[in-house]
C-alpha cells in the first residue's frame, strides 16, 4: 500500500487478495493505527508469486527494505528464521537465528519457516561437518559428541581437524547458501583429486562423499536462479499495454512493477518493450543480465545498456530454468492488464454517471478541483488538483502559497488561487478544465464566480461547489451549481462518488503543502530575519540568555554585551522583537 507520494506504508501478503484488501476498507475496522494507515492509502501494487513461501520471503525483503511504518505498528512485526553463521570463535558455528540480530555474523535468510532452516542445517552438516553446538559447549568438550560419531561433525572441539581446513568448510558453506552451487561442486571437485593425488585418501573419500550428497540435494532441488537480473515481458489489451519487470539481487526475488505506457494502436509488443527498456534504464543502473522472450534484432540495445553499465550486460532469452521467472512475470502482467481495465471501466462508468447528475452536454475530459488549508491563518496554502478521463493527473497538481490577505480569509486565498490559475490558462500554459470544483458551500461559489470574472473569462465552464453535510459525514454533501441549481445526490451514486474523490484529493494536497510550509517557517528562527544577524551570532544570542525567551526579555544595554553587538544592532534587534507583528 502506497501513499500519494509513492511512499511504501504496508506490505502485506495473502491468498485471496480481493478478501485481504476488502477487509482493510469495510467500514467497522476497530484498530485506530489500521484506520489511520486506510486514510493515507493513495494506491495498491500487487505482485504475484509462484508460491506462499516465495511470498512469505518476498514480504520479509520488502519489509526489510521500505521499512513501511504500518507494518512495524501492526500484524507483520514478526521476524523471521535465519542461518547464522557465527564467527566469535575460531571455529564459526552454524545456527537457528530468529529475532534481533546485533551483528555478530553473518546472516543467511530469511527462510519461509523454522523446519526449513532446519532442514538446511542439516544439509550443511552432512555436506561439511560444521558444528552447531553453543560456545559453552564447545569449549569444554573432551571428547567428541555424538554429531561426530554420525558423521555430522568434524570435531574441531577436540582437535580432529584444523583451523585451516575447517575454515574451508565454512567457505564451502558460505558458498552453499550463497546459490553458487556449481562453483562450489567444481571446487569439491579439484579438491578431491588434488588429495587423491597427495595420497591423502581419508580426505579424498570425504570431498567424495560430500560431492555426492550435494549433487543428490541439487537434483532434489527446484532450478533456481543466482546473480542479478532483471525479468521484462509486454503484454496487451486492446489499447492498453503494460511492461512487467521482475527484479532478482544476489538471486533472491525483490518484487516487480507495472508500467503502462502510451502507445500508437497497433504497435508490437516486441517494439514496445525495446523502446521501454532504452528508457527505463537511462537514469537506473542494469543488472548484468536481463531475460527476455526473445532477443533484439540487433546489438544497439545491448551496447547501450553495456555503456550505461560501464560493463556488459546480456539481454537472454528465456531459455531453460529462466523460463519459469519469465511465466511468472507474464501471469503479473496479465494480472495488471486485468486490474487496470477493470479500474478504466470504473473510470468510465463514473464518468457517465456524472453527466447525468450534472445534466451535463458532454463527458468532462479534465476535472480541477481547489482547496485552501491553514492552521488559524498561518502559513495559508491552495490546491489545484487535476483528473483527467475519470482519474487523478498528478503531475499536474499545482499548490499556490498565499500571502497578502487577512488571516484565515479562506474566500480570499480561493480568489487569489483561481486568479492565478486563470490567468495562465488564458495565457494558454495549460488547458481550460471542463469542469471546475470548489471545496466549499455557495459563499465559495460566488467568490470562485466573481474571480473568474475579474480575469476576464468569458466561458466558464460549470462550476460546482460540494459542501460538507451534517456531521461532516462523507455522502451527506450538498451541491451547488453555477447553474443556481442544488443536489444533494444518493451517497452511492457514482457520480458523486467521483466527486468527492476529487474533493478529498484537493484537500489531502493542500494539507499536505500547508504542513511542509508551516514546518519550515516554525523551524526557522525569527532572528535570522534581522538584518546583520547571521548563523554564527543567532548562536551568540542564544547562548548567551539560555534560548530565544531570553534574547525577547533583553534589554538594548543586555543585548550589547554579547560579543559583536554594537548599539545600532542592538536598537535593531530590541524593535524588531518588540514590534506589534511579532
Amino acid at each position: 500500500m502506497l501513499d500519494a507520494a509513492g511512499k511504501v506504508l504496508y506490505v502485506g501478503k495473502a491468498r485471496n487478495l480481493r478478501r485481504r484488501v476488502e477487509s482493510y476498507f469495510s467500514r467497522s475496522l476497530a484498530d485506530a493505527r489500521l484506520r489511520a494507515m486506510v486514510s493515507r492509502v493513495a494506491g495498491i501494487r500487487v505482485t504475484l508469486t509462484a508460491s506462499e513461501g516465495e511470498a512469505l520471503l518476498l514480504e520479509s525483503r520488502l519489509i526489510k527494505l521500505h521499512r513501511p511504518r504500518y507494518n512495524v505498528l501492526l500484524r507483520d512485526d514478526k521476524s523471521y528464521p535465519y542461518v547464522l553463521f557465527d564467527e566469535r570463535e575460531r571455529f564459526p558455528r552454524i545456527a537457528f537465528h530468529r529475532g534481533t540480530f546485533r551483528g555478530r555474523g553473518r546472516l543467511f535468510g530469511p527462510y519461509p519457516s523454522a523446519a526449513a532452516v532446519r532442514e538446511i542445517l542439516g544439509t550443511l552438516q552432512r555436506l561439511f561437518r560444521l558444528r552447531t553446538c553453543e560456545d559453552s559447549v564447545f569449549r569444554n568438550r573432551t571428547r567428541p559428541c555424538l554429531e561426530h560419531q554420525i558423521g555430522r561433525c568434524s570435531a574441531p572441539c577436540v582437535g580432529l581437524i584444523g583451523e585451516e581446513e575447517y575454515r574451508r568448510d565454512v567457505d564451502h558453506a558460505r558458498r552453499f547458501l550463497e546459490g553458487r552451487g556449481a562453483e562450489l561442486l567444481h571446487t569439491l571437485v579439484r579438491d578431491m583429486e588434488a588429495a587423491a593425488s597427495e595420497l591423502d585418501f581419508e580426505r579424498a573419500a570425504r570431498l567424495r562423499d560430500a560431492i555426492a550428497r550435494l549433487r543428490e540435494h541439487q537434483a532434489g532441488q527446484r532450478c533456481e536462479s543466482a546473480g542479478d537480473f532483471d525479468v521484462a515481458v509486454c503484454r496487451r489489451s486492446g489499447t492498453l499495454y503494460c511492461v512487467q519487470f521482475l527484479f532478482f539481487r544476489n538471486g533472491a526475488n525483490l518484487g516487480g512493477r507495472s508500467y503502462f505506457p502510451r502507445v500508437p494502436p497497433g504497435t508490437a509488443e516486441r517494439e514496445v518493450l525495446e523502446s521501454f527498456l532504452g528508457q527505463y534504464y537511462l537514469d537506473r543502473m542494469p543488472p548484468p543480465e536481463i531475460v527476455l522472450e526473445e532477443v533484439p534484432q540487433g546489438e544497439w540495445l545491448a551496447r547501450g545498456l553495456s555503456q550505461r553499465a560501464g560493463g556488459e550486460v546480456r539481454l537472454l532469452a528465456a531459455r531453460g530454468p529462466r523460463r519459469r521467472w519469465l511465466e511468472l512475470a507474464i501471469r503479473n502482467a496479465e494480472a495488471a492488464l486485468s486490474t487496470a481495465r477493470a479500474a478504466r471501466e470504473q473510470r468510465a462508468d463514473r464518468l457517465m454517471a456524472l453527466v447525468k447528475l450534472l445534466d451535463l452536454q458532454a463527458v468532462p475530459h479534465r476535472i480541477e478541483c481547489f482547496d485552501v488549508s491553514h492552521t488559524m491563518g498561518e502559513a495559508a496554502v491552495a490546491s489545484c488538483v487535476v483528473f483527467i478521463d475519470g482519474a487523478p493527473a498528478r503531475r499536474e497538481y499545482r499548490r499556490f502559497r498565499i500571502t497578502g490577505i487577512a488571516p484565515g480569509d479562506d474566500l480570499a486565498a480561493l480568489e487569489r488561487a483561481l486568479e492565478r490559475r486563470w490567468r495562465r490558462i488564458l495565457a494558454g500554459e495549460y488547458p481550460a478544465p471542463d469542469l471546475l470544483l470548489i471545496d466549499g458551500g455557495s459563499g465559495q461559489l460566488s467568490h470562485a464566480k466573481a474571480a473568474l470574472e475579474r480575469v476576464g473569462v468569458e466561458k466558464p465552464p460549470l462550476l460546482v461547489a460540494i459542501a460538507k453535510g451534517e456531521e461532516r459525514r462523507s455522502g451527506r454533501e450538498t451541491l451547488h451549481l453555477s447553474r443556481g441549481e442544488t443536489l444533494e445526490p444518493d451517497a452511492h451514486d457514482e457520480g458523486f462518488v467521483l466527486l468527492r474523490a476529487v474533493r478529498d484529493e484537493a484537500h489531502r494536497f493542500a494539507l499536505e503543502g500547508h504542513r511542509r510550509l508551516r514546518d519550515r517557517s516554525r523551524s526557522r528562527s525569527r532572528l535570522e530575519d534581522i538584518p546583520g544577524i547571521g548563523p554564527h551570532r543567532r548562536r551568540q544570542l542564544l547562548h548567551h540568555f539560555g534560548g530565544w525567551d531570553g534574547v525577547r526579555a533583553a534589554e538594548i544595554a543586555d543585548l550589547m554585551r554579547v560579543p559583536g553587538i554594537h548599539r545600532v544592532l542592538a536598537e535593531r534587534i530590541y524593535q524588531a522583537l518588540h514590534s506589534p507583528s511579532t
